[in-house]
């Protein structure tokens, strides 16, 4: 269906993840999306001693490593509180309008527990929001990889989702 794209999906996020449920699921739902998409998963490392750091100056050091990751042409779009919300429907067709108007790395960000720092929402394309609830930073992970997988199942027509 989609044999002419060349984009490539990366998820960057901070940290590693913590607790095995949560990489379990992720892991399993990198490999599916592996069947329709190029994608990528990178995590940028913990911050040493961040607890002698105000939340700002968090933002600030985790920014300039997430700012290390972004490559020249890359779409940039953070999963922030205050961004866009989507039904899955809704998420399925904003990934296939990308699919053709981004040539290359569609990079969505997930940032620390503070959030992004300024630098970062300078150089975003966008925001979207996961939900209007809050979710622990790894768990969103796993929702955003699952939500992925369910707007290619879409795209391709695929009987995983259901109304």
């Amino acid at each position: 269906m989609f044999s002419a794209i060349f984009m490539k999906i990366q998820l960057i996020v901070i940290n590693k993840i913590t607790q095995n449920f949560v990489q379990q699921g992720l892991d399993e739902f990198c490999a599916r999306l592996k069947h329709y998409i190029p994608f990528e998963l990178e995590v940028i490392p913990d911050i040493k001693n961040a607890k002698k750091l105000s939340f700002e100056q968090q933002k600030e050091k985790e920014g300039d490593l997430i700012l290390q990751s972004f490559q020249a042409g890359d779409y940039i779009v953070l999963l922030d509180e205050r961004g866009k919300e989507f039904t899955s429907i809704e998420f399925a067709k904003y990934i296939e309008k990308k699919m053709y108007t981004v040539s290359k790395r569609l990079v969505f960000v997930i940032g620390g527990a503070y959030g992004f720092s300024p630098e970062i929402y300078e150089v975003a394309h966008e925001k979207i929001s996961m939900s209007k609830m809050t979710f622990p930073h790894q768990l969103i992970r796993l929702i955003f990889a699952e939500q992925l997988y369910r707007a290619m199942t879409l795209l391709h027509n695929e009987p995983y989702h259901h109304e």
